[in-house]
Protein backbone atom coordinates (compact mmCIF):
# COMPACT_ATOMS: atom_id res chain seq x y z
CA UNK A 1 0.00 0.00 0.00
CA UNK A 2 1.20 3.52 -0.88
CA UNK A 3 0.19 6.67 -0.35
CA UNK A 4 1.09 10.30 -1.32
CA UNK A 5 0.87 13.29 0.62
CA UNK A 6 1.27 17.08 -0.77
CA UNK A 7 1.55 20.38 1.36
CA UNK A 8 1.52 23.52 -0.09
CA UNK A 9 2.27 27.39 1.20
CA UNK A 10 1.75 30.67 -0.37
CA UNK A 11 4.27 33.79 0.82
CA UNK A 12 2.75 37.25 -0.05
CA UNK A 13 4.80 40.52 0.68
CA UNK A 14 4.85 44.06 -1.20
CA UNK A 15 3.26 44.90 -4.45
CA UNK A 16 6.75 45.41 -5.93
CA UNK A 17 7.72 42.09 -4.88
CA UNK A 18 6.48 38.75 -6.68
CA UNK A 19 5.44 35.99 -5.11
CA UNK A 20 6.97 33.04 -4.69
CA UNK A 21 5.32 29.30 -4.62
CA UNK A 22 7.38 26.50 -3.13
CA UNK A 23 5.42 23.24 -3.38
CA UNK A 24 7.05 20.28 -1.25
CA UNK A 25 6.01 17.02 -1.58
CA UNK A 26 6.78 13.76 -0.14
CA UNK A 27 6.02 10.26 -0.37
CA UNK A 28 6.24 7.72 0.97
CA UNK A 29 6.36 4.33 -0.13
CA UNK A 30 5.08 0.90 1.83
CA UNK A 31 5.51 -2.17 0.00
CA UNK A 32 6.82 -5.85 0.93
CA UNK A 33 10.27 -6.02 2.78
CA UNK A 34 12.41 -7.95 1.23
CA UNK A 35 15.34 -9.78 3.41
CA UNK A 36 18.96 -10.16 1.38
CA UNK A 37 20.91 -12.82 3.00
CA UNK A 38 24.78 -13.55 2.25
CA UNK A 39 26.11 -14.56 -0.73
CA UNK A 40 28.98 -16.92 -1.15
CA UNK A 41 30.78 -15.74 -4.50
CA UNK A 42 33.51 -17.44 -5.93
CA UNK A 43 37.30 -15.75 -5.35
CA UNK A 44 38.21 -14.21 -8.88
CA UNK A 45 42.48 -14.04 -8.98
CA UNK A 46 42.48 -10.25 -10.41
CA UNK A 47 46.15 -11.46 -12.31
CA UNK A 48 45.16 -14.65 -13.91
CA UNK A 49 42.06 -12.93 -15.27
CA UNK A 50 43.25 -9.76 -16.45
CA UNK A 51 46.19 -12.19 -17.95
CA UNK A 52 43.54 -14.54 -19.67
CA UNK A 53 41.92 -11.52 -20.73
CA UNK A 54 44.51 -9.96 -22.35
CA UNK A 55 45.31 -13.69 -24.32
CA UNK A 56 42.13 -14.38 -25.33
CA UNK A 57 40.15 -11.18 -26.19
CA UNK A 58 39.94 -9.15 -28.63
CA UNK A 59 40.42 -5.88 -26.64
CA UNK A 60 36.51 -5.46 -25.84
CA UNK A 61 36.72 -8.92 -23.82
CA UNK A 62 34.76 -10.85 -26.60
CA UNK A 63 36.81 -14.04 -26.63
CA UNK A 64 38.88 -14.79 -29.67
CA UNK A 65 40.15 -17.71 -31.19
CA UNK A 66 43.86 -17.22 -32.77
CA UNK A 67 44.92 -18.68 -36.45
CA UNK A 68 47.58 -20.97 -34.52
CA UNK A 69 44.74 -22.31 -32.03
CA UNK A 70 42.55 -23.03 -35.03
CA UNK A 71 45.21 -24.94 -36.68
CA UNK A 72 47.00 -26.81 -34.32
CA UNK A 73 44.85 -26.25 -30.74
CA UNK A 74 45.53 -24.42 -27.77
CA UNK A 75 49.00 -24.14 -26.39
CA UNK A 76 49.89 -25.83 -23.07
CA UNK A 77 49.88 -23.57 -20.34
CA UNK A 78 52.82 -25.26 -18.77
CA UNK A 79 55.79 -24.40 -20.85
CA UNK A 80 58.31 -22.01 -20.02
CA UNK A 81 57.24 -18.29 -22.09
CA UNK A 82 60.59 -18.18 -23.23
CA UNK A 83 61.27 -21.49 -24.19
CA UNK A 84 58.41 -20.78 -26.41
CA UNK A 85 59.46 -17.38 -27.45
CA UNK A 86 62.63 -18.95 -28.63
CA UNK A 87 61.25 -21.47 -30.75
CA UNK A 88 59.06 -19.03 -32.32
CA UNK A 89 62.22 -17.53 -33.05
CA UNK A 90 63.77 -20.35 -34.57
CA UNK A 91 60.60 -21.34 -36.64
CA UNK A 92 60.94 -17.73 -38.29
CA UNK A 93 64.56 -18.16 -39.07
CA UNK A 94 63.65 -21.34 -40.76
CA UNK A 95 60.85 -20.16 -42.87
CA UNK A 96 63.35 -17.00 -43.74
CA UNK A 97 65.89 -20.46 -44.71
CA UNK A 98 63.05 -21.83 -46.77
CA UNK A 99 62.51 -18.75 -49.07
CA UNK A 100 65.88 -18.39 -49.74
CA UNK A 101 66.62 -21.68 -50.42
CA UNK A 102 63.71 -22.11 -53.25
CA UNK A 103 64.47 -18.86 -54.75
CA UNK A 104 68.24 -19.80 -55.06
CA UNK A 105 67.42 -22.97 -56.44
CA UNK A 106 65.26 -21.40 -58.78
CA UNK A 107 67.66 -19.15 -60.17
CA UNK A 108 70.25 -21.81 -60.53
CA UNK A 109 67.98 -24.22 -62.02
CA UNK A 110 67.75 -21.53 -64.94
CA UNK A 111 71.46 -21.15 -65.15
CA UNK A 112 71.66 -24.67 -66.61
CA UNK A 113 68.94 -23.96 -68.78
CA UNK A 114 70.38 -20.72 -70.09
CA UNK A 115 74.26 -22.12 -69.92
CA UNK A 116 73.31 -25.22 -71.56
CA UNK A 117 71.80 -23.52 -74.53
CA UNK A 118 74.22 -20.80 -75.53
CA UNK A 119 77.04 -23.16 -74.82
CA UNK A 120 74.76 -25.07 -77.34
CA UNK A 121 74.28 -22.29 -80.16
CA UNK A 122 77.97 -21.11 -79.91
CA UNK A 123 79.48 -24.65 -80.37
CA UNK A 124 77.15 -25.53 -83.41
CA UNK A 125 77.82 -22.06 -85.03
CA UNK A 126 81.39 -22.10 -84.18
CA UNK A 127 81.37 -26.22 -86.31
CA UNK A 128 78.99 -24.38 -89.40
CA UNK A 129 81.63 -21.72 -89.65
CA UNK A 130 84.35 -23.80 -89.81
CA UNK A 131 82.73 -25.80 -92.44
CA UNK A 132 82.29 -22.63 -94.49
CA UNK A 133 85.96 -21.66 -94.24
CA UNK A 134 86.65 -24.70 -95.55
CA UNK A 135 84.36 -24.28 -98.73
CA UNK A 136 85.24 -20.61 -99.40
CA UNK A 137 89.33 -21.72 -98.78
CA UNK A 138 90.65 -18.29 -99.68
CA UNK A 139 89.71 -14.63 -99.64
CA UNK A 140 88.46 -12.23 -96.91
CA UNK A 141 84.89 -14.43 -96.22
CA UNK A 142 87.31 -17.74 -95.63
CA UNK A 143 89.66 -15.75 -92.98
CA UNK A 144 86.76 -13.98 -91.40
CA UNK A 145 84.47 -17.22 -90.75
CA UNK A 146 87.74 -18.69 -89.66
CA UNK A 147 88.70 -16.23 -86.77
CA UNK A 148 84.74 -16.07 -86.20
CA UNK A 149 84.63 -20.03 -85.64
CA UNK A 150 88.29 -19.95 -83.40
CA UNK A 151 86.77 -17.43 -80.87
CA UNK A 152 83.10 -19.22 -80.44
CA UNK A 153 85.01 -22.76 -79.73
CA UNK A 154 87.25 -20.52 -77.18
CA UNK A 155 84.18 -18.98 -75.67
CA UNK A 156 82.37 -21.90 -75.32
CA UNK A 157 85.68 -24.41 -74.02
CA UNK A 158 85.78 -21.39 -71.29
CA UNK A 159 82.14 -21.28 -70.28
CA UNK A 160 82.00 -25.15 -70.11
CA UNK A 161 84.82 -25.28 -67.84
CA UNK A 162 83.38 -22.87 -65.60
CA UNK A 163 79.64 -24.45 -65.52
CA UNK A 164 81.32 -28.01 -64.78
CA UNK A 165 83.11 -26.92 -61.89
CA UNK A 166 79.88 -25.37 -60.77
CA UNK A 167 77.25 -27.80 -61.95
CA UNK A 168 74.01 -25.61 -61.52
CA UNK A 169 71.64 -29.19 -62.14
CA UNK A 170 73.88 -30.22 -58.70
CA UNK A 171 73.21 -27.05 -57.44
CA UNK A 172 69.84 -26.90 -57.65
CA UNK A 173 69.15 -30.07 -56.57
CA UNK A 174 71.08 -29.45 -53.32
CA UNK A 175 68.67 -26.44 -52.68
CA UNK A 176 65.63 -28.23 -53.23
CA UNK A 177 66.85 -30.88 -50.94
CA UNK A 178 67.58 -27.91 -48.55
CA UNK A 179 64.10 -26.52 -48.57
CA UNK A 180 62.41 -30.07 -48.00
CA UNK A 181 64.46 -30.33 -45.30
CA UNK A 182 64.22 -27.00 -43.54
CA UNK A 183 60.08 -27.60 -44.05
CA UNK A 184 60.30 -30.49 -42.81
CA UNK A 185 61.88 -29.11 -39.41
CA UNK A 186 59.11 -25.95 -39.81
CA UNK A 187 56.52 -28.80 -39.33
CA UNK A 188 58.45 -30.59 -36.27
CA UNK A 189 58.65 -27.14 -34.46
CA UNK A 190 55.29 -26.49 -35.05
CA UNK A 191 54.06 -29.98 -33.85
CA UNK A 192 56.30 -29.44 -30.65
CA UNK A 193 54.55 -26.66 -30.06
CA UNK A 194 50.99 -27.52 -30.38
CA UNK A 195 51.15 -30.80 -28.50
CA UNK A 196 54.15 -31.22 -26.64
CA UNK A 197 56.09 -29.54 -23.76
CA UNK A 198 59.04 -27.24 -25.44
CA UNK A 199 61.80 -27.67 -22.43
CA UNK A 200 65.42 -25.84 -23.17
CA UNK A 201 66.94 -28.62 -24.51
CA UNK A 202 64.39 -28.96 -27.68
CA UNK A 203 65.47 -25.42 -28.28
CA UNK A 204 69.08 -26.83 -28.65
CA UNK A 205 68.15 -29.63 -30.16
CA UNK A 206 66.43 -27.30 -32.70
CA UNK A 207 69.28 -24.94 -33.00
CA UNK A 208 71.45 -27.99 -33.84
CA UNK A 209 69.51 -28.90 -36.56
CA UNK A 210 69.56 -25.48 -38.28
CA UNK A 211 73.37 -25.25 -38.15
CA UNK A 212 73.57 -28.93 -39.49
CA UNK A 213 71.46 -28.20 -42.15
CA UNK A 214 73.62 -24.60 -42.90
CA UNK A 215 76.56 -26.50 -42.92
CA UNK A 216 75.30 -29.65 -44.82
CA UNK A 217 73.58 -27.49 -47.81
CA UNK A 218 75.63 -23.74 -48.22
CA UNK A 219 73.87 -20.63 -49.99
CA UNK A 220 77.13 -19.24 -51.19
CA UNK A 221 79.21 -20.71 -54.22
CA UNK A 222 82.77 -19.22 -53.56
CA UNK A 223 84.24 -20.79 -50.43
CA UNK A 224 81.65 -22.91 -48.75
CA UNK A 225 80.22 -24.81 -52.21
CA UNK A 226 80.09 -28.81 -51.92
CA UNK A 227 82.51 -30.54 -53.60
CA UNK A 228 81.33 -32.02 -56.95
CA UNK A 229 83.83 -34.95 -57.81
CA UNK A 230 84.44 -36.14 -54.74
CA UNK A 231 87.12 -38.51 -54.56
CA UNK A 232 85.34 -41.15 -52.32
CA UNK A 233 81.42 -41.55 -52.30
CA UNK A 234 79.70 -41.05 -48.79
CA UNK A 235 75.56 -40.80 -47.98
CA UNK A 236 74.23 -37.04 -47.44
CA UNK A 237 74.31 -35.94 -44.24
CA UNK A 238 72.23 -33.06 -43.42
CA UNK A 239 71.84 -33.59 -39.27
CA UNK A 240 74.00 -33.67 -36.24
CA UNK A 241 76.16 -36.12 -35.16
CA UNK A 242 74.31 -37.95 -32.09
CA UNK A 243 76.71 -39.56 -29.37
CA UNK A 244 76.34 -43.06 -29.81
CA UNK A 245 74.41 -44.92 -26.68
CA UNK A 246 76.04 -47.78 -25.82
CA UNK A 247 73.80 -50.76 -24.68
CA UNK A 248 74.75 -52.16 -21.12
CA UNK A 249 73.56 -55.61 -20.52
CA UNK A 250 73.10 -55.27 -16.47
CA UNK A 251 69.98 -53.37 -15.58
CA UNK A 252 68.47 -52.90 -18.60
CA UNK A 253 64.77 -52.40 -18.65
CA UNK A 254 63.10 -53.32 -22.04
CA UNK A 255 59.30 -53.35 -20.95
CA UNK A 256 57.60 -50.26 -21.14
CA UNK A 257 56.77 -46.78 -22.85
CA UNK A 258 55.30 -49.07 -26.09
CA UNK A 259 58.42 -50.84 -26.21
CA UNK A 260 59.15 -54.97 -25.99
CA UNK A 261 61.54 -57.86 -26.50
CA UNK A 262 59.96 -58.70 -30.20
CA UNK A 263 59.80 -54.58 -31.09
CA UNK A 264 63.52 -54.23 -30.70
CA UNK A 265 64.30 -57.48 -32.75
CA UNK A 266 62.03 -56.15 -35.37
CA UNK A 267 63.98 -53.14 -35.42
CA UNK A 268 67.56 -54.36 -35.18
CA UNK A 269 66.04 -56.45 -38.60
CA UNK A 270 64.79 -53.48 -40.26
CA UNK A 271 68.30 -51.64 -39.31
CA UNK A 272 70.33 -54.80 -41.13
CA UNK A 273 68.20 -54.70 -44.02
CA UNK A 274 68.63 -51.23 -44.77
CA UNK A 275 72.38 -51.22 -44.62
CA UNK A 276 72.17 -54.22 -46.80
CA UNK A 277 69.96 -53.73 -49.14
CA UNK A 278 69.08 -49.93 -49.54
CA UNK A 279 72.19 -47.68 -48.34
CA UNK A 280 74.76 -50.25 -49.88
CA UNK A 281 72.57 -49.44 -53.50
CA UNK A 282 72.36 -46.10 -53.39
CA UNK A 283 76.08 -46.23 -52.55
CA UNK A 284 76.27 -48.19 -55.91
CA UNK A 285 74.58 -46.31 -58.05
CA UNK A 286 75.79 -42.96 -56.58
CA UNK A 287 79.49 -44.29 -57.76
CA UNK A 288 78.70 -45.33 -61.29
CA UNK A 289 76.60 -41.80 -61.53
CA UNK A 290 80.25 -39.98 -60.20
CA UNK A 291 82.19 -42.21 -62.88
CA UNK A 292 79.78 -41.04 -65.50
CA UNK A 293 80.02 -37.30 -64.31
CA UNK A 294 83.91 -37.07 -64.38
CA UNK A 295 84.37 -38.75 -67.86
CA UNK A 296 81.32 -36.09 -69.40
CA UNK A 297 82.68 -32.90 -67.62
CA UNK A 298 86.52 -33.71 -68.76
CA UNK A 299 85.29 -34.32 -72.53
CA UNK A 300 83.24 -31.75 -73.07
CA UNK A 301 85.78 -29.00 -72.58
CA UNK A 302 87.99 -31.33 -74.46
CA UNK A 303 86.01 -31.17 -77.90
CA UNK A 304 85.52 -28.13 -77.86
CA UNK A 305 89.33 -27.03 -77.42
CA UNK A 306 90.27 -29.48 -80.16
CA UNK A 307 87.04 -27.95 -82.31
CA UNK A 308 89.06 -24.52 -81.49
CA UNK A 309 92.71 -25.88 -82.64
CA UNK A 310 91.31 -27.33 -86.07
CA UNK A 311 89.09 -24.49 -86.98
CA UNK A 312 92.27 -22.59 -86.61
CA UNK A 313 94.21 -24.48 -88.96
CA UNK A 314 91.35 -24.88 -91.67
CA UNK A 315 92.73 -23.74 -95.12
CA UNK A 316 96.25 -25.20 -94.58
CA UNK A 317 97.36 -28.89 -96.33
CA UNK A 318 96.35 -30.66 -93.56
CA UNK A 319 93.04 -32.65 -93.88
CA UNK A 320 92.40 -33.24 -90.45
CA UNK A 321 91.93 -29.35 -89.73
CA UNK A 322 88.64 -29.40 -90.86
CA UNK A 323 87.60 -33.03 -89.14
CA UNK A 324 88.57 -31.59 -85.76
CA UNK A 325 87.20 -28.47 -86.21
CA UNK A 326 83.40 -29.90 -87.75
CA UNK A 327 83.60 -32.93 -85.77
CA UNK A 328 84.67 -31.73 -82.55
CA UNK A 329 81.53 -29.21 -82.03
CA UNK A 330 78.97 -32.33 -82.95
CA UNK A 331 80.35 -34.47 -80.53
CA UNK A 332 80.61 -32.18 -77.93
CA UNK A 333 77.37 -31.02 -78.61
CA UNK A 334 76.06 -34.52 -77.70
CA UNK A 335 78.40 -34.90 -74.95
CA UNK A 336 76.63 -31.40 -73.18
CA UNK A 337 73.45 -32.42 -73.89
CA UNK A 338 74.40 -35.85 -72.29
CA UNK A 339 75.75 -34.10 -69.19
CA UNK A 340 73.62 -31.04 -68.84
CA UNK A 341 70.40 -31.85 -70.72
CA UNK A 342 70.44 -35.20 -68.29
CA UNK A 343 71.10 -33.93 -65.62
CA UNK A 344 73.90 -36.02 -64.19
CA UNK A 345 75.33 -34.07 -61.65
CA UNK A 346 71.84 -33.94 -59.90
CA UNK A 347 71.44 -37.74 -60.31
CA UNK A 348 74.39 -37.96 -58.56
CA UNK A 349 73.40 -35.33 -55.55
CA UNK A 350 70.01 -37.25 -55.34
CA UNK A 351 71.31 -40.95 -55.22
CA UNK A 352 73.45 -39.48 -52.37
CA UNK A 353 70.78 -37.79 -50.59
CA UNK A 354 68.63 -41.12 -50.71
CA UNK A 355 71.79 -43.29 -49.28
CA UNK A 356 71.62 -40.03 -46.53
CA UNK A 357 68.41 -40.94 -45.70
CA UNK A 358 68.72 -44.48 -45.11
CA UNK A 359 71.87 -43.94 -42.90
CA UNK A 360 69.90 -41.47 -40.85
CA UNK A 361 67.23 -44.00 -40.67
CA UNK A 362 69.73 -46.68 -39.25
CA UNK A 363 71.58 -43.82 -36.60
CA UNK A 364 67.85 -43.14 -35.65
CA UNK A 365 66.85 -46.58 -34.82
CA UNK A 366 70.13 -47.70 -33.18
CA UNK A 367 69.77 -44.40 -30.81
CA UNK A 368 66.68 -45.79 -29.72
CA UNK A 369 67.15 -49.11 -28.81
CA UNK A 370 70.75 -48.55 -27.47
CA UNK A 371 68.63 -46.56 -24.99
CA UNK A 372 68.94 -48.23 -21.60
CA UNK A 373 65.47 -46.70 -19.96
CA UNK A 374 62.83 -47.36 -22.23
CA UNK A 375 61.55 -43.98 -20.91
CA UNK A 376 63.63 -41.88 -22.52
CA UNK A 377 62.95 -43.33 -26.08
CA UNK A 378 60.38 -42.15 -28.39
CA UNK A 379 57.46 -43.95 -27.76
CA UNK A 380 57.37 -47.81 -29.36
CA UNK A 381 54.01 -47.74 -31.26
CA UNK A 382 54.03 -44.61 -32.35
CA UNK A 383 58.42 -44.70 -33.42
CA UNK A 384 57.28 -48.23 -35.74
CA UNK A 385 54.45 -46.31 -37.23
CA UNK A 386 57.05 -43.92 -38.16
CA UNK A 387 59.61 -46.08 -39.72
CA UNK A 388 57.09 -48.03 -41.39
CA UNK A 389 55.56 -44.96 -42.94
CA UNK A 390 59.02 -43.43 -43.76
CA UNK A 391 59.54 -46.83 -46.24
CA UNK A 392 56.12 -46.69 -47.26
CA UNK A 393 54.80 -49.75 -45.78
CA UNK A 394 52.16 -50.54 -43.07
CA UNK A 395 53.24 -52.09 -40.08
CA UNK A 396 52.21 -55.84 -41.25
CA UNK A 397 54.60 -54.75 -44.14
CA UNK A 398 56.99 -53.59 -41.59
CA UNK A 399 56.54 -56.90 -40.00
CA UNK A 400 56.70 -59.42 -42.98
CA UNK A 401 59.66 -57.37 -43.98
CA UNK A 402 61.96 -58.08 -40.01
CA UNK A 403 60.29 -61.92 -40.19
CA UNK A 404 61.71 -62.51 -44.29
CA UNK A 405 65.01 -60.67 -42.92
CA UNK A 406 65.01 -63.19 -39.86
CA UNK A 407 64.20 -66.12 -41.66
CA UNK A 408 67.57 -65.16 -44.82
CA UNK A 409 69.97 -65.78 -42.20
CA UNK A 410 68.99 -69.07 -41.59
CA UNK A 411 67.39 -70.17 -44.87
CA UNK A 412 69.95 -68.02 -47.31
CA UNK A 413 67.33 -66.73 -49.61
CA UNK A 414 67.03 -63.06 -51.70
CA UNK A 415 66.55 -59.94 -49.67
CA UNK A 416 64.09 -57.40 -50.16
CA UNK A 417 64.69 -54.01 -49.99
CA UNK A 418 63.08 -52.19 -46.87
CA UNK A 419 61.73 -49.11 -48.82
CA UNK A 420 58.83 -49.21 -51.66
CA UNK A 421 59.47 -45.34 -52.08
CA UNK A 422 62.34 -45.30 -54.10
Amino acid sequence: MASLQVSGMVVSGSSSSCCSHKTLVRATINGPKIRIGSLSLPRLSSKDFIEELSIRSDGYGIPVTTQMEKRFGPKTSSSDPVVVAKLYAIMEAVADRIEMHENIGEQRDNWNHLLLSSIHAMTLTAATMCGLAAASASGEPFAGLKVSSTILYLAATGMLAIMNKIQPSQLAEEQRNAARLFKQLHGQIQTLLSVGTPTASDVNEATENVLALDKAYPLPLLGAMLEKYPSSVEPAVWWPQQRRKQAKGLGRKIEGNGWNRELEDEMREIVGVLKRKDKADYLRLSEKALKAHKMLAFSGPLLTGLGALGSAFVGTTNPWAVILGVAGGALASVVNALEHGGQVGMVFEMYRSNAGFFKLMEESIESNINETNVWGRENGQVYEMKVALQLGRSLSDLRDLAASSSLRNIEDTEEEFGSKLF
